[in-house]
């Protein structure tokens, strides 16, 4: 029975255009519902349960990622009165520099995968355009001779330029392994290289480069792109459209830099101005001589 389920729910969801990966996603959160709730009856206060079980095993934002993906599946249900709300959590103004790449640990570990030619294209074909894992099958040996990649996912379809430079590292690479069309990023066998796969292979860059593995995945590598547009030209409309995102408001957190960015550049301002001397040093000064008229007069 729950087997039949699961392959209905697969149509659906591809019925409904979800990205293989979302897909993925919402489909293990299907399965482990299912799993929860066993021979009991699909009732609200299963549901609840369901969701006080996910509070002590996620984060406030990853338990709202898995509640979205449940409320799919009991939409699909028919059982929307079943619904869940999602936590409120307030807006998150700062970036946490435990999670910011800078372009100098970025440049460390490009220096560490020299040996891994694959992946070392592949960190700079993601950090100089700005595209998702996802969009690298779109990275094609036609797409590299028109400096043009057409990339189409999450039911959009969008045109990414390629820098010159990377045309010309990515041709240099086509030829030494032979790839004349199709995707450049493959396999020994000839696959589009998984997601999994890019991401274990930049976890074990991290001990090299001497990076926190924290900041080491793929999509990080989107945001220093984002981070360094933005810092550059300003423009976050213009940003968003390269990044294909629809709301400006999600190009935002794209943007978002760390506390110590926002300190550093509160205390700029120069509002706070003592010139060479240190904080206080006047006040004492004043409060020195004072006290020698005191005693001036005393004696």
């Amino acid at each position: 029975m729950q087997e039949n389920i699961i392959l209905s729910y697969a149509k659906y969801l591809k019925q409904g255009e979800k990205a293989e990966a979302t897909a993925k996603k919402y489909l293990l959160v299907a399965k482990n519902f299912m799993n929860f709730l066993g021979n009991r009856e699909l009732t609200f206060a299963e549901t609840l349960a369901y969701k006080e079980r996910l509070s002590k095993r996620h984060s406030s934002g990853g338990l709202n990622t898995v509640l979205y993906a449940l409320n799919c599946f009991l939409v699909f249900l028919k059982r929307e009165d079943l619904k869940l709300k999602p936590l409120k959590i307030q807006k998150q103004l700062f970036l946490c520099e435990e999670k910011e790449l800078t372009k100098e640990e970025y440049r460390h570990l490009l220096r560490v995968s020299e040996k891994n030619l694959r992946l070392h294209l592949l960190l700079q074909t993601i950090c100089s355009t700005g595209i998702r894992v996802s969009g690298l099958v779109f990275i094609t040996a036609e797409a590299v001779r028109n400096k043009t990649a057409h990339i189409r996912n999450k039911g959009k379809s969008r045109v990414v330029f390629l820098p010159e430079k990377l045309c010309d590292l990515l041709k240099a690479y086509m030829k030494k392994k032979n790839i004349k069309s199709g995707p450049i990023f493959i396999t020994r066998n000839g696959k589009p290289l998984d997601r999994s796969n890019i991401w274990s292979a930049m976890k074990k860059l991290c001990k090299k480069a001497n990076v926190s593995e924290k900041k080491v995945f793929p999509h990080n590598l989107r945001h220093l792109f984002a981070r360094t547009y933005y810092e550059k030209e300003k423009d976050v409309v213009r940003l968003a459209d390269i990044l294909g995102h629809s709301n400006v408001n999600t190009t935002r957190i794209y943007t978002m830099e760390s506390g110590a960015t926002h300190r550093k550049q509160i205390e700029a301002l120069g509002f706070l101005d003592f010139g060479e001397k240190k904080p206080f040093e006047n006040q004492r000064k004043i409060y020195k001589s004072k006290r020698k008229r005191r005693k001036r007069k005393r004696k």
